[in-house]
């Protein structure tokens, strides 16, 4: 109950629909509204409160709350199952949305991104390739702590800072959160490529000892080689 309070207090909708109330209570003040004005002081709450929620978003009463710790993982264990924890919190946290903070487009592109790095692990587990320790630590890490931590960082951010206020090179937090998912995107499309080439190789590698042990047509290009027949296979026996 203390939460949705708190949820519902702190939204901009509150704000909105509190600033439209004051607003017409410091009128009643001035004497320009008469005994109409606590009246009107509610209409214009409940007024700033339906649009300030339809412009920036009415308060979200369920789901989990935002709380910073809930982006803090390790990497003991199995990697590839932390990976899978770390990603299924984030994608919680941005679907939820906590004070619509995210962007429609922005939200999409860190979905997008726990998408690709979902299909990753899945390709990485059944791969015949292997990634080399550097790049293992990349792919741990990117799920782990530099997507998490992104996002935490740019959560902790008060929206209309964020939104408004350069901050290195002319560009918002928003701008930059953005450049920086789309240059994990690069990197997670490297890994899957760099498997992917593994795979082939293995398979090309593996239908040329089929192709030169048994000749089996149709394994490589090129046209199969066909058995000749005896010379003497065309005269049968009296």
């Amino acid at each position: 109950m203390f939460d949705k309070l708190t949820r519902i207090l702190v939204s901009p909708a509150n704000w909105a629909g509190l600033a439209l109330a004051i607003v017409v209570l410091v009128l009643k003040a001035l004497g320009m509204i008469g005994v109409a004005g606590l009246p009107l002081a509610l209409l214009g709450y409940v007024a700033g409160f339906v649009a300030g929620g339809l412009w920036l978003g009415f308060p979200k009463l369920s789901g989990p709350a935002w709380d910073a710790d809930a982006l803090e993982f390790s990497d003991d264990g199995d990697a590839r199952e932390a990976m899978g924890r770390a990603l299924r919190a984030v994608r919680g946290l941005v679907q939820f949305n906590p004070d619509n903070r995210l962007p429609a487009s922005l939200q999409a592109k860190v979905l997008e991104l726990c998408t690709s790095l979902e299909a990753l692990l899945s390709q990485w587990e059944r791969s015949k390739g292997a990634l080399s320790l550097q790049e293992g630590f990349h792919a741990r890490h990117i799920a782990i702590s530099y997507l998490p931590d992104a996002l935490k960082t740019y959560l902790s951010i008060p929206a209309q800072y964020a939104n408004t206020r350069p901050i290195h090179d002319g560009k918002t937090a928003v701008e930059i959160f953005r450049t920086a998912i789309v240059e994990l995107e690069g990197k997670v499309a490297q890994l899957a490529d760099d498997l992917a080439s593994q795979d082939a190789h293995a398979f090309l590698a593996h239908s040329q000892f089929l192709h030169d042990k048994f000749g089996v047509p149709g394994v490589l290009p090129g046209p199969a080689a066909r058995p000749s027949l005896p010379e003497n296979s065309s005269h049968g026996s009296p």
